[in-house]
């Protein structure tokens, strides 16, 4: 089968090749992979900037944002041949850990676990793979291929409700949520803010085209000045899809009182940035405000964005997806365009 493979740590390494077949081992259920999403994550991998390729290997299937259709499937599984599924991408840790044990494996206590396409297990652009039922999420058969948007969909399902837990410490009636970045993730995000009923806005640079577009189609607002200049009044929750730390800091300097910032986006090292630390600490302690990182998602949050996903407008969810490329011109998905939203590669399944 034909599978997009990089040596990690090695830059432009990424090819195409031709790997065995899935053994049984693997799995119990074998599915045809049909698409698979591209993140920044696949790009800094395919730099060569981190990775880890499975024990005894020298290379890396790449890919962990999938959509695929059951080949075969063993009775009593709760899966048929035919049904959309997306693989999870983190797997608990082997000892495992009191957070993986009880299927919490994104809270991994030891950082022994594992993750498709990004850290010792193969990943889903190959044609086919294998997995046990329960590393697979069941998707809507309305949604077809664009549950390939459910794994990043499960990143902000997550960010969501640790928000929302954090909020919930106390008497909370979210009115506005302000989300920063209409990247995937964030246009995401504010899908669910928009169907929570809040008041949503959505912070980024670019000034016309796409992305204003998608937002308004949501019913939320778009905009491109200071959080402070463009609300009425501070919000209650602020999601950051950035990981650019000026927008990380504005973020909580702006959350308002009894607010809640979670941070999903990942910033870059190495670079410094002036702010009045006491000011920060005094309006977070009197106003009582929380902060709070959110990486990945355990099965729930999976479950908690296929309905999501399921809910929303396919016409919308379709707009998102900016580009499709074949397998074969792969390469071509590993380099952004400034127009891309969500690039996806087109994998050919068990053809």
């Amino acid at each position: 089968m034909k599978a997009i493979t990089v040596v990690p740590g090695k830059k432009d390494s990424a090819s195409l090749e031709q790997l065995k077949e899935p053994a049984p081992v693997e799995g119990s259920v074998l599915v045809d992979t049909l698409a698979v999403g591209i993140c920044g994550t696949d790009l800094e991998i395919a730099a060569g900037d981190y990775g880890w390729a499975p024990a005894g290997h020298e290379r890396l299937v790449l890919g962990h944002e999938s959509i695929g259709r059951v080949r075969e499937a063993p009775a009593g599984s709760g899966l048929s041949a035919g049904d959309y599924v997306v693989g999870i991408v983190r797997r608990p840790d082997p000892v495992p850990c009191y957070s993986c044990a009880v299927g919490e494996w994104d809270f991994c206590r030891n950082g022994q676990y594992t993750e498709h396409g990004i850290k010792s297990l193969d990943g889903f652009m190959r044609q086919q793979y294998r997995a046990e039922p329960e590393a697979l999420v069941k998707v809507d058969s309305s949604l077809g291929e664009l549950g390939v948007l459910l794994e990043p969909t499960s990143v902000v399902a997550k960010a969501w409700e640790q928000a929302e837990l954090i909020g919930k410490r106390a008497t909370w009636h979210p009115k506005t949520a302000v989300v920063t970045g209409a990247g995937p993730i964030g246009l995401l995000a504010a899908l669910l803010g928009v169907q929570r009923g809040l008041d949503v806005h959505v912070f980024d640079q670019v000034t016309e085209g796409l992305k204003p577009d998608l937002v308004a189609a949501l019913g939320a607002t778009y905009d491109t000045g200071p959080i402070e200049k463009a609300l009425e009044s501070e919000p209650d929750v602020i999601i950051e899809c950035t990981g650019v730390p000026a927008l990380v800091f504005d973020a909580i300097e702006h959350i308002g009182s009894g607010g809640v910032v979670c941070l999903t986006g990942v910033s870059p090292v190495g670079r410094e940035l002036s702010i009045d630390a006491g000011l920060v600490n005094r309006s977070m302690v009197l106003g009582n405000e929380g902060v709070v990182g959110s990486v990945n998602a355990n099965r729930r949050h999976y479950e908690q964005a296929a309905e999501a996903l399921a809910r929303a407008d396919a016409s919308w969810l379709t707009k998102l997806i900016t580009r499709k490329v074949p397998m074969e011109q792969f390469a071509s998905a590993l380099e952004r365009q400034s127009d891309d939203v969500k690039v996806v590669i087109e994998i050919t399944g068990g053809e």
